[in-house]
């Protein structure tokens, strides 16, 4: 199971050790032992960042091998795969594999989504639903409408391998949530971002 500071940090992103002492109901100087072991194992970095007055502070955030600590699935099985369609039979039959893809997701989604009539109602759905499938998601509300996070990729492989895949995501959440809804990422985890995020507010 994986551990509870790399969770919190793979869902919040860079934190301060006070932060993160207070996140998980225990003393800073506790926290502080327990980075300090997961910095040895390559797990966790930290940075220094000054706000202009006073001592930096320091943040602690996931490495590389912090995030490979969450699945990522089947990616090799499956990057060779896209190569084998892509390379044997052509860029037409991969598309057609991406589209097969995105019909599939379609449907899928819309026989838990179909009953729900109010936007908030099917974000929650969605959001449950991608949990399910790995993506570590959620969402908030605001004055703009609302916020959909991914804080994890389950298939980032195969989307950084074919940035299809990321297309007919995208394309799904919109058929699903409706035809009055409008949704823009904001950030993507195959570009370098810590996280997927999403805008979604009615049109």
């Amino acid at each position: 199971m994986t551990n509870r500071f790399l969770m919190l940090l793979k869902t919040r992103g860079a934190l301060t050790a006070s932060a993160i002492a207070q996140e998980l109901g225990m003393t800073k100087e506790g926290a502080r032992l327990q980075l300090l072991k997961y910095t040895d194992e390559g797990l966790i970095q930290a940075e220094n960042e000054s706000s202009g007055v006073g001592r930096p502070k320091q943040f602690f955030s996931l490495t590389a091998a912090g995030h490979a600590k969450f699945p990522d699935t089947h990616a090799e099985l499956t990057v060779k795969l896209i190569h084998m369609i892509k390379n044997t039979l052509g860029d037409n039959a991969l598309q057609s594999v991406m589209d097969a893809a995105e019909q599939t997701g379609r449907d899928k989604y819309m026989q838990e989504l179909n009953p729900i009539d109010d936007l908030e109602g099917r974000v929650a759905k969605l959001t449950e639903i991608r949990s399910r499938e790995g993506y570590m998601a959620e969402y908030s509300k605001d004055e703009q409408g609302y916020l959909f996070v991914e804080n994890h990729c389950p298939i980032c492989a195969a989307a950084t391998s074919c940035q299809g895949f990321c297309a007919g995501e995208l394309n799904v959440f919109r058929f699903v949530l409706g035809e009055q809804v409008n949704i823009n990422r904001l950030d993507h985890i195959v570009s370098g971002d810590r996280r997927c995020s999403y805008r979604i507010a009615l049109k």
